[in-house]
């Protein structure tokens, strides 16, 4: 979630697109990663830090499956 950042940009606080995330744990086990950082959050609006990045917990598996899977591919 720390590479969707765009630091500083919303002002005083970082800024990023966290639309971009499932896309990007799926390239990065594609290209062989095995193993994610992922921040998540009950409500990522509410987040204390890193707001505009923080993945909803109530969709980690949705985030989280597709990434699995793609992974068991590479280990077969």
């Amino acid at each position: 979630t720390h590479s969707a950042q765009r630091p500083g940009g919303a002002g005083t606080e970082t800024a990023g697109v966290r639309e971009s995330i499932p896309a990007m744990t799926r390239a990065a086990v594609a290209v062989g990663l095995d193993a994610l950082f992922i921040e998540v959050h009950p409500n990522p609006d509410k987040a204390l830090s890193d707001k505009a990045t923080q993945w909803p917990l109530a969709r980690a598996r949705e985030l989280l499956e597709p990434v699995a899977a793609l992974h068991s591919l590479r280990h077969k």
